[in-house]
């Protein structure tokens, strides 16, 4: 896997991860919702983690710095 993710594009996805966690433990969001949002958060927080997105492949957007 070739790293396609930029460092800001890893910021706002990790951002985005912890409101939507705050968000799901303070109640204010709640069933099908919740579930939905929390499996998003998880797989914004993984890209981050792995710096690659199978979308931006498909689409061929590159975030990342080039060498």
């Amino acid at each position: 896997m070739k790293k396609n993710m930029g460092s800001i594009d890893k910021i706002i996805r990790v951002l985005v991860a912890v409101v939507i966690a705050v968000l799901y433990w303070q109640g204010i969001i709640s069933g099908t919702l919740a579930i939905v949002l929390l499996v998003l958060g998880i797989v914004f927080l993984l890209t981050s983690l792995i710096n690659f997105c199978p979308l931006y492949t498909i689409f061929g957007i590159n975030t990342s710095k080039k060498e």
